[in-house]
């Protein structure tokens, strides 16, 4: 896979379908709770329809016209406003391990940045060892609750990092 036809770009109504499919495979591959993540939310079927704001941002990975991963940035809901998450990260393992997903994530950070937010909100699971590594490295740290009301009660990491 070269280089150059790996692209990072803002999601499109197009890329929902796909998208989806990927975002849903990581939580049967890594065995998440469906319940009380992302699997469930209302969002995960329409990620285009629901990354429109002003104040959020949603990037997916293409290869070759195919959507493998992506992440974005909202609001973290039900908390001051200068806090931001970043959120619905999942990769295809096509992509993994080939550093796209950091990419991605730096991405994220700086929209984070751009969007004028002061901090940086993520919840995880435990099993996304990797992931929390990538996370831990860029300088998040751990809190002991979660923040705010994603409704993602079977999430057990908490992060964040000052901007």
């Amino acid at each position: 896979m070269s280089k150059d036809t790996i692209v990072i770009r803002e999601i499109e109504p197009q890329d929902n379908v796909q998208l989806e499919q990927v975002i849903r495979a990581c939580f049967h591959e890594f065995k998440i709770p469906l319940e009380g993540t992302a699997y469930s939310d209302s969002e995960t079927p329409r990620m285009f329809e629901s990354y429109q704001n002003d104040n959020d941002i949603y990037y997916v990975i293409e290869v070759h016209g195919e959507i493998l991963g992506g992440g974005g940035v909202k609001p973290l809901k039900d908390f001051e406003k200068e806090v931001c998450e970043i959120q619905k990260m999942y990769f295809s393992p096509k992509v993994r391990g080939k550093g796209y997903g950091r990419a991605l994530f730096k991405k994220c950070i700086q929209a984070a940045k751009d969007l004028g937010y002061k901090q940086c909100y993520l919840e995880s699971a435990s099993q996304l060892k990797a992931a929390i590594h990538i996370y831990e490295s860029y300088g998040f740290e751990h809190l002991e609750n979660a923040l705010g009301n994603t409704g993602h009660y079977s999430c057990g990491v908490w992060m964040i990092k000052d901007l």
